[in-house]
């Protein structure tokens, strides 16, 4: 770490030369300003008003006449002449011998001049010389300057104007807020039973559902002042500066009382201390300074806490035990009435045509979080705008879902004839086995238009309603329905291509969870071979097992899949005509729904 090292001049040799340019201005350019007010003539314009009777006073000298006009509003100078007869036509004239003009300037300019523009060029030197010494110092936030100021942004209210209103599809995260914005307007309620409100409020959950959006709602509707910042803005690179933010933070929180105070993203100053040594010390400070602050107040003064991260597993027993963050508010993904509701909100900002079905597109947008529905919202009045429409259709919709899962069109991706031939197989392999068999999701769309995220084509399939459990039977199923690609190349073509890959990702992933998590396995019982973290990113999975053991899985995940992939080449053998005129039927249209999917499949059954 360097050491910002003092400035090597002092503050005083900074004011001893703004001293030093104030006396000049006063030796020299001052008497310069005041010599101008004096005009230079020539002799003969002197004598013209000796004549006119127009001299006021006048200072003879040895090489120059200084005089004032009659009214002595001007000062006038000329050289000096052999002239005998100069002092009688000046006593004949009226003019009056002065023995010293005064030639200084009027008050106000002379206030000007001396008190003024000095203290403004005073002025000005200081702080030309003050943002020198911060930028030396690492600038206004550093250290020296800084002196530990948290740079919290504070909102009277929210700053969108956001009210729970404005956020669907949490309903449970919503009423728990709720009852924190009722404290803030009626805290006599609560203080008449003996009830506190908790300290800390804790926002979980994946990234893109809405926590701090919720954050800014409970701003907007308590009408108080609401603190937020984010937990990497309490980190820098000088120990103990993150404390200082920290009480800094809460001293400004306790004066404005009642407030909200929001820090966003509190994983990175909360993460569990682990006791080795050489870690990040100024983030060790800052927690327990955290922790310090948040024992230092009663759950009545009026200051409330909220905190929002996507990984809880990784904070710190100390902040999250009850008496800091008392109340842990999950904040899920939607479910089908939630995804509805969201897709309703984000639409009343842009124009959508009658007759435009939300439910279906809810549907469509299984797992989807809130963030992801407001750009499919968006996704679509940009196609609508491209396609010259001046509102949102279903057809604008339903494609905006295609392009956030599967990415654009590639309207220059060219196939062969054969290549388009297999993949038009491929998809009606996919299609036909879930079509055959039970408990399997309705087709709704398949397509062999290439797509940017490198697929040659897909095929949808939409659950009639969310599902929160899933059956053995079930799962073979989907395992079944994915080799159904690779089953249909070797039905059709007797050979395999490189376009299964994905699917055979999904289905070792599927298989192997099947018999490290959910114990679906006869061999090894209800036992949990793999522990999973970050549940909110990504689910990481670690293996808790021997070599052996390991070796063992790798084995049945083996049986299981080709098994699944047997029986999918059974099912399409079995219906080997079908596949055939469905695969034609794609290949002449690129895209069909799963309403004619379904349709000439039962034609060609009868």
């Amino acid at each position: 770490m360097k050491e910002v090292k003092s400035p090597k001049k002092p503050l005083i040799y900074y004011y001893s030369i703004a001293i030093i340019i104030i006396l000049l201005f006063n030796l020299l350019i001052a008497p310069m300003i005041m010599d101008k007010q004096v005009t230079q003539v020539d002799y003969g314009k002197f004598m013209r008003m000796i004549d006119d009777g127009n001299i006021g006073s006048v200072q003879v000298e040895d090489t120059q006449i200084i005089f004032t006009d009659k009214k002595e509003a001007n000062i006038y100078k000329t050289g000096l002449m052999n002239d005998p007869t100069l002092t009688q036509k000046l006593y004949e004239s009226g003019a009056e011998f002065a023995k010293d003009i005064d030639q200084t300037m009027s008050p106000l300019m002379s206030v000007l001049l001396t008190i003024v523009l000095p203290m403004l060029i005073f002025i000005g030197l200081g702080q030309y010389m003050s943002k020198k010494l911060i930028q030396q110092a690492g600038g206004k936030n550093s250290m020296a300057f800084g002196m530990g100021k948290s740079n919290a942004k504070v909102y009277v209210q929210s700053t969108e104007g956001i009210h729970f209103s404005d956020v669907a599809g949490e309903d449970e995260a919503k009423e728990s807020l709720a009852e924190i914005v009722d404290y803030l307007h009626n805290t006599d309620k609560y203080s008449e039973v003996g009830a506190s409100m908790p300290k800390g409020l804790l926002l979980v959950g994946p990234p893109g559902t809405g926590k701090t959006m919720l954050a800014k709602a409970v701003a907007g509707e308590a009408d108080v002042p609401f603190f937020s910042i984010s937990g990497s803005e309490f980190i820098e690179m000088f120990v103990g500066m993150g404390a200082s933010k920290v009480r800094d933070l809460f001293q400004q929180a306790k004066e404005k009382a009642p407030c909200i105070v929001f820090i966003d993203e509190i994983d990175t100053i909360g993460k569990k201390r682990d006791g080795q040594m050489g870690g990040n010390d100024e983030r060790e400070q800052t927690l327990n300074q955290l922790l310090t602050e948040m024992d230092g107040f009663e759950g009545n003064a009026g200051v409330i806490i909220l905190a929002a991260t996507n990984r809880p597993e990784s904070l710190d027993p100390a902040l999250t035990r009850p008496g800091r963050f008392d109340r842990r508010i999950p904040v899920e993904l939607p479910d089908l009435q939630g995804r509805e509701a969201i897709l309703k909100v984000h639409a009343k900002k842009i124009k959508v045509s009658e007759g435009v079905n939300f439910h279906t597109i809810a549907r469509m947008a299984s797992g989807a979080s809130g963030a992801e529905l407001a750009n499919i919202i968006n996704e679509a009045a940009l196609r609508a705008v491209r396609n010259g429409r001046k509102a949102v259709n279903q057809s604008d919709l339903e494609e905006s879902i295609e392009t956030v899962i599967a990415g654009y069109q590639k309207k220059n991706a060219v196939l062969s004839d054969h290549e388009k031939k297999v993949v038009a197989y491929h998809e009606i392999g996919h299609a036909l086995v879930a079509a055959m068999q039970t408990n399997s999701a309705p087709v709704q769309k398949i397509t062999i238009i290439p797509r940017t995220s490198g697929a040659l084509g897909y095929t949808m399939q939409v659950e009639q309603a969310d599902k929160y459990l899933l059956t053995k039977e079930e799962i073979e199923n989907k395992i079944a329905t994915l080799t159904a690609g690779r089953a249909a190349e070797e039905v059709a073509f007797g050979q395999i291509t490189t376009g299964a890959s994905n699917d055979i990702e999904q289905a070792t992933k599927l298989a192997r969870s099947m018999i490290t998590q959910y114990g679906m396995s006869n061999d090894f019982g209800m036992v949990a071979m793999e522990t999973v973290s970050n549940q909110y990113l990504g689910a990481d999975a670690s293996l808790t097992c021997s070599p052996e053991t390991l070796k063992e899985i790798d084995r049945k995940v083996i049986e299981l899949i080709g098994k699944q992939h047997e029986k999918a080449i059974k099912i399409l053998e079995s219906n080997r005509t079908k596949l055939d005129k469905l695969a034609q039927f794609l290949y002449e249209k690129e895209t069909i729904t799963g309403e004619e999917f379904m349709k000439i499949l039962k034609e060609r059954g009868e």
